[in-house]
């Protein structure tokens, strides 16, 4: 059902509040979670400092909270499989692995943004 609360200050701040919650999580549960914020923190003046002009500079700083946000859905994933199935089972292995997968395939959209946008730069 839709929610007929109207959207205004009072939602927005809620919003912010839990979205800042959720990092909070990630952040203290979530070893690769750390380790991915660890790298952007070095990568993303990288990014600026490298990237020539603004689409340079967004693909190179965009793709790494790519990253970031495919990790907290996948540990969101992860958090719900485990408390609703905390034993073996294939399909929730087969939820974690894909999340794990999201994550993955866009570490590897960072090596490829990067890559292409550095060999222009210095070839």
């Amino acid at each position: 059902m839709p929610s007929t609360e109207p959207r205004g200050p009072r939602q927005i701040a809620r919003a912010l509040i839990w979205s800042y919650k959720g990092l909070r999580a990630a952040w203290t549960h979530e070893a690769s979670f750390r380790l991915e914020g660890y790298l952007s923190v070095i990568f993303f003046p990288l990014g600026l400092w490298l990237g020539n002009g603004g689409v340079e500079k967004a693909v190179l700083c965009g793709s790494l909270f790519l990253v970031l946000s495919a990790e907290l859905l996948n540990s969101a994933i992860e958090a719900v499989v485990d408390k609703v199935s905390p034993e073996f089972h294939e399909l929730a292995g087969r939820a974690k692995d894909m999340g794990s997968a999201a994550v993955f395939m866009l570490m590897l959209n960072v090596m490829l943004c990067w890559g292409l946008v550095l060999w222009q730069r210095f070839s």
